[in-house]
């Protein structure tokens, strides 16, 4: 079953939750974003090498700590390696006291009734075992919803349901991410569908158990404020959606309750060349920018 102390710090904790989790078709842009061009290595393997070095850079700065950061969400291969010595899901909580978080989709299906659901999950009870077997908290989940259509949005959240409640099962905590396109010209309307889906879906939750929120900065402010004090969800997060770090934490700090769970926008501004007292000073500027946001409201 899910940590207590971990859950408790999740439930009341001030805060965001750190997304680290690029995988292999984001890590080139999070490379490039990061000054490393995909000119500079030439196979897989060390691609992900240097993601997971930059990671543990920002993992292991003393300004990255559990006073501010209340998860991190990690990508499978992060969780299968060590940070410091230690497994990272161990390092990050008795180090640092950060709640650890895994992703489990395999990147997203072609687009269908204007939503792209998650592809199949294949051997995804073996990978949830091993979740828990490194003291993994929860998980992470992510679709895509590019327009206001009834059926595609009940479908996604539908699938996110499904594969939330088989996470349960297992006793872990999952973080279901139906990504609306922020650029979408109906995107208020989208997030109209979508309350009413993911209202109607939590009443299938068992008693007692919780799922968590991942969810696109809504047009109109505190449009999901009826999830944040559901019983059935843990906590609602966002997510950065592509607007840059200033206008995302302005967004956030409107929508009361709702922390941050930002990925791109945590590392803006971060550089494979900047000196140990560069860098820490610029991730400690974004985590204080992002912390103040989350506790705003």
């Amino acid at each position: 079953m899910a940590n207590q102390q971990q859950t408790d710090k999740l439930a009341a904790g001030k805060g965001f939750i750190a997304a680290l989790d690029q995988s292999g078709g984001s890590t080139p842009k999070a490379l490039a974003l990061y000054g490393i061009d995909e000119n500079e290595y030439s196979s897989e393997t060390e691609m992900f090498d240097l993601i997971h070095k930059m990671r543990s850079r920002i993992i292991t700065s003393p300004v990255f700590t559990g006073d501010r950061v209340l998860g991190a969400i990690l990508f499978e291969q992060t969780m299968d390696r060590q940070i410091d010595g230690k497994p990272s899901a161990g390092y990050l909580w008795e180090d640092k006291g950060v709640v650890p978080f895994l992703k489990i989709d395999k990147g997203l299906a072609e687009v269908s009734d204007d939503v792209q659901p998650m592809k199949p999950i294949p051997e995804l009870d073996d990978l949830l075992k091993r979740g828990v077997d490194n003291g993994i908290f929860g998980t992470k989940e992510r679709s895509v919803i590019g327009g206001a259509n009834a059926k595609g949005i009940a479908a996604v959240v539908a699938q996110q349901f499904e594969v939330a409640q088989q996470v349960l099962s297992h006793g872990l905590v999952p973080i279901i991410e139906p990504e609306i396109t922020i650029s979408i010209d109906d995107k208020a309307a989208a997030e109209e569908i979508l309350l009413d889906e993911i209202a109607k879906n939590l009443d299938a939750i068992g008693s007692g158990q919780q799922v968590m929120l991942k969810l696109t900065l809504p047009s109109t402010a505190n449009h999901y404020r009826s999830l944040v004090h559901h019983d059935k969800v843990l906590r609602v997060v966002a997510l950065s959606g592509g607007y840059s770090r200033d206008e995302a934490n302005k967004k956030l700090a409107e929508n009361s309750g709702v922390i941050a769970s930002f990925s791109r926008a945590l590392t803006e501004g971060l550089s494979a060349e900047q000196s140990d007292e560069e860098f820490n000073a610029a991730l400690d500027d974004a985590i204080q920018a992002i912390y103040e946001a989350s506790i705003a409201g």
